[in-house]
């Protein structure tokens, strides 16, 4: 039952849980509607938002259920990175994309058009063959990188990752274990560190020590432009011709070589190079951001921390006490490393609300899953194996700007499910 409060505001009454809605005219790209689905458990599942009409609909659901009847649908939310980062690169809210609109009845009050008939008529959204079309990844459905071999694939990578830490090399001290709906609390629920030890003798190997020089080339905060010198492009092209060495990623060229995604060793070197390292705007300043920096290293946008899916950053951080780990929400199904972990932690006073990372992991292990998901599934959720357990990865296309015959940079890739 729905009762209007005002011009504005409707009051919605239901046994299970009051909403209220508001709507106010905005700018065309101003807008967003983020659909809320209530679960027959009575958990919320954010669904991806998407564009509709010129209202700006923001929701607001109160439970009224029992705490313990209360269920999370997912093992561990991405709330900053769902919300956020797709609005920072217009995935969700770009007036001029398919994202989130593939097959919606025709609306003429959009720029371009996702319906079943706009290739008839000419006025299809520049991706709209990309994302809603059957094709996947890089090429069409007859030459497409299926699920199953996106998933032999990672189980190939997995194991020869020969550089990843074995279980004497790093002590974890994981502590409390908080649910989802806890994570904005911004509470510290763990005293001690994560990081308990770490053999730093890993960090003396080749692609360590190239992927740990990277690591200071960055200023963290979005919307100041990023200048590299000589050497730290050098900096850049080690730790490509380092990890290319490896039978990690020699694996992962083999398989995109025969998949026809690149035609040399080469091709596929400066590509990685282009999508991780090549710079773009995510705040005012042109060029501040990158992949790279963004995954791997760390950004502060608007007062919270953004990307920092790596545990190495993490541990060197924690060390100098830069890094205070508050909690964790999901532990990963791995006896062995590489491990999986979803944690809150407070970056030299900036909070992370949800903070996915690989534990243990070589850096040439992660960057090829993550360079694999985005070149197979971009801008998609990519479904890998690992040691016979499934694992999601989310990966987003930076939709402003592009290199070479249109390519896309990465904006983000990050876990999203190990279960």
């Amino acid at each position: 039952m729905c009762f209007p409060l005002e011009t504005s505001s409707i009051f919605c009454f239901h046994p299970c849980y009051l909403v209220t809605v508001h709507w106010t005219p905005a700018p065309v790209q101003d807008l967003l509607l983020v659909p809320l689905l209530v679960s027959e458990a009575g958990g919320a599942e954010n669904q991806k938002p998407s564009r509709r009409g010129i209202l700006r609909w923001l929701v607001t659901l109160f439970f009224c259920l029992p705490a313990e009847d209360h269920k999370e649908s997912e093992p561990f939310p991405q709330p900053e990175e769902k919300t956020e980062e797709a609005l920072a690169s217009n995935l969700y809210s770009a007036p001029t994309s398919c994202q989130g609109r593939c097959y919606e009845a025709f609306d003429k009050h959009q720029q371009c058009h996702c319906n079943a008939h706009c290739q008839e008529f000419g006025n299809c959204c520049k991706d709209f063959e990309s994302l809603c079309s059957d094709r996947e990844g890089f090429s069409y459905s007859s030459d497409a990188i299926t699920k199953e071999e996106i998933q032999s694939i990672s189980e190939k990578i997995y194991r020869a990752d020969t550089n990843k830490a074995q279980k004497e090399d790093i002590i974890l001290n994981r502590q409390n274990c908080i649910s989802p709906s806890e994570t904005r609390d911004q509470v510290d629920h763990c005293p001690k560190p994560l990081f308990t030890y770490v053999n730093e003798k890993l960090f003396s190997k080749p692609t360590y020590a190239a992927f740990i020089n990277l690591l200071n080339n960055y200023q963290r905060a979005t919307g100041h432009g990023e200048h590299f010198s000589a050497q730290q492009l050098a900096e850049q092209d080690a730790f490509l011709r380092e990890i290319m060495k490896t039978a990690v990623m020699k694996e992962l060229y083999s398989f995109l070589h025969y998949q026809n995604r690149y035609s040399s060793e080469q091709e596929f070197v400066d590509d990685l190079k282009n999508m991780w390292f090549g710079l773009y705007s995510r705040g005012k300043e042109e060029g501040d951001s990158s992949g790279f920096e963004h995954v791997f290293s760390g950004e502060v946008k608007k007062g919270k921390v953004t990307g920092f899916h790596n545990w190495i950053r993490f541990y060197l951080q924690e060390k100098e006490g830069l890094v205070d780990y508050y909690s964790h929400i999901l532990d990963g199904p791995w006896d062995s490393y590489p491990d999986v972990l979803a944690m809150q932690f407070t970056w030299d006073g900036y909070y992370k609300e949800v903070g996915s990372a690989f534990i243990g992991s070589s850096p040439e292990f992660e960057f090829a899953l993550y360079s694999l998901c985005f070149i197979a599934r971009p801008g998609k959720v990519c479904q890998l194996s690992l040691g016979g357990y499934p694992l999601a990865i989310r990966t987003y296309t930076w939709d402003n700007s592009t290199y070479g015959n249109g390519k896309k940079y990465i904006a983000t890739a990050y876990i999203v499910s190990s279960t």
